[in-house]
């Protein structure tokens, strides 16, 4: 959760985050050179972060890597101004990784979003299914 006070501005999400399933995600965004995060487990995932006090977004930036599996993944970006009760999508977006040509996507998106009390990223790694494994390599919040 974000702690009162904290200003999201150009910083990386690190120990703000909390995933569903228990498995948690605190330290995958440090700055540096983080290795961002990969589920430890195959199928779906969903990361959602919950402020502690209602934000205002501009901008935020994904990066996806896959260097060793070809596949097409699925991701939907959402957020919240009522605590989770209801969602409003922000995009819908599917990419084919096709290693070791393709590894890397990202995706900057300019919003508007005020009052913003959760953003959930729901991540499919592999929309054929299979052992594929959910993985984020940087998510950034402005």
């Amino acid at each position: 959760m974000v702690k009162a006070g904290w200003t999201l501005s150009e910083q990386p999400l690190s120990k703000l985050l909390r995933k569903t399933r228990n498995f948690p995600v605190e330290s995958a965004f440090a700055s540096g050179e983080a290795q961002g995060w990969r589920a430890a487990m195959a199928g779906a995932q969903t990361i959602r972060l919950i402020f502690d006090q209602p934000q205002r977004l501009k901008q935020i930036s994904l990066v996806f890597e896959e260097k060793e599996t070809a596949r097409t993944q699925k991701f939907v970006l959402r957020w919240s101004s009522g605590g989770g009760t209801s969602f409003r999508e922000i995009v819908r977006q599917q990419w084919n990784f096709s290693p070791p040509e393709t590894v890397r996507e990202v995706e900057e998106y300019q919003v508007e979003l005020s009052n913003v009390s959760v953003l959930e990223l729901i991540i499919v790694p592999n929309i054929s299914g299979g052992a594929a494994r959910a993985s984020v390599k940087s998510l950034r919040l402005s």
